[in-house]
């Protein structure tokens, strides 16, 4: 892959996404002790509140309509502001209400951001090199994280700050980071001009089941895996950021690998190696009773996300170029379906059998590997699945 040089698109994707994953970290290992903490929250009020973070994901489809406005690239800052803001004022609301409130604007700039930059990406990338970048990105990612808990040591193991200062710093530090890159980096163009209306094509359809069912998949870690190490095994401030630290520092190492390791055996292989994997992990969660095996579970299972990267360089390769941002908005709301309605319904549940929560996410898991074989050996536009119907009355053909 071409070293990234100063001021390129490709150096822009990643220090935005640095950036983000640096904010995003501290409000993530945080989040769980926070809550309970400062406003005594259940399985119930952690449901919702992350059932009402999702809504911004699920809204992602009115991206597309921003657009019309504005650039992408100028899109991409300003949300990543926005979500610099929510989480800087998080600590000054604890309160049921408040966190409800100050999560769902921080949502709103992480969920427009994450559409966008997936968009940039696609667009920006050769396809011969974009699962090695992503992994790269990843790794970016994890080192971001890694400063990020870093700071959450320093402000709050060795300064003793509260959690308002962490959340205020981190915060700041962020938007300051957005406004530097909006002053040094000039506007890059994009090689096809992009389609300005929702776009939803009956061909790209195992993408979005495959999309649906990672929403799904994404909650029972996000929310259920995380609540789990806390309520259950009573995991401190302190022993959640390093758990989160093993897993940023995991990736760190192995990320860019895997990226070059699914150019190499294709994205069928990659993402039946995941599903497989996730069946395995989800079964554990509902039956482990140590929390030295529930934090080994909960590394693997973060490392896993990395084989997702399949996911997005199937769906460029299958994809007419001018429909990617499009799409991007439109598979966005579609992975949010499961999350808005997934992590309510199941905190509920939690509350009488944890067990079960994960038992649904082998069911979800089981599906989307049934899903992944569906994908051909070198997926192209015209040869989306192995199995599809070529017209109204005619039989199942293979490629």
């Amino acid at each position: 892959m071409p070293a990234v040089s100063d001021k390129n698109p490709q150096q822009l994707l990643l220090w935005m996404t640095f950036i983000m994953s640096m904010v995003f970290a501290v409000w993530q290992a945080l989040l769980n002790n926070f809550v309970i903490e400062k406003a005594a929250f259940t399985g119930a009020e952690i449901g919702m509140l992350q059932s009402l973070r999702e809504v911004p994901g699920f809204l992602a489809f009115t991206a597309i309509f921003v657009l019309l406005l504005i650039r992408e690239q100028t899109f991409a800052l300003l949300s990543l502001a926005v979500l610099a803001i929510g989480i800087a004022i998080t600590g000054f609301f604890p309160s049921v209400l408040g966190l409800y409130i100050t999560t769902v604007l921080m949502s709103i700039g992480f969920h427009y951001f994450e559409t966008v930059n997936q968009s940039l990406t696609l667009q920006w990338v050769d396809k011969q090199h974009t699962a090695e970048f992503l992994g790269k990105a990843l790794a970016w990612r994890s080192a971001a994280a890694l400063l990020g808990y870093g700071s959450i040591w320093l402000v709050m193991t060795w300064l003793k700050l509260d959690y308002v200062w962490m959340y205020a710093i981190i915060g700041g530090l962020g938007l300051i980071a957005v406004i530097m890159m909006s002053l040094y980096y000039p506007h890059f163009p994009i090689a096809e001009p992009q389609h300005k209306k929702l776009i939803f094509r009956q061909r790209y359809w195992l993408y979005y089941a495959l999309t649906f069912l990672s929403g799904a998949r994404r909650q029972i870690f996000m929310v259920f895996a995380g609540f789990m190490m806390v309520e259950k095994f009573g995991y401190s401030v302190t022993q959640i950021t390093s758990l989160f630290l093993i897993n940023y520092v995991v990736n760190l190492l192995f990320a860019p690998a895997i990226g070059r390791f699914i150019s190499r055996i294709g994205e069928r292989k990659a993402l039946v190696i995941e599903y497989l994997g996730l069946i395995i992990v989800f079964a554990s969660y509902a039956v482990v009773e140590h929390a030295t095996i529930a934090a080994a579970l909960y590394v693997f299972d973060h490392l896993l996300f990395a084989m997702a990267i399949a996911m997005k360089t199937y769906f460029q390769k299958i994809a007419d170029p001018k429909d990617i941002a499009a799409s991007m908005s439109v598979s966005f709301t579609i992975n949010h379906i499961a999350a808005v309605i997934i992590p309510a319904l199941l905190g509920i549940l939690w509350l009488s059998s944890p067990q079960w929560v994960f038992m649904i996410g082998v069911g979800f898991a089981i599906c989307s590997l049934i899903l992944a074989l569906n994908i051909p050996t070198s997926p192209a536009a015209g040869n989306e699945t192995n199995w599809r119907f070529v017209t109204k009355t005619s039989k199942l053909k293979t490629p």
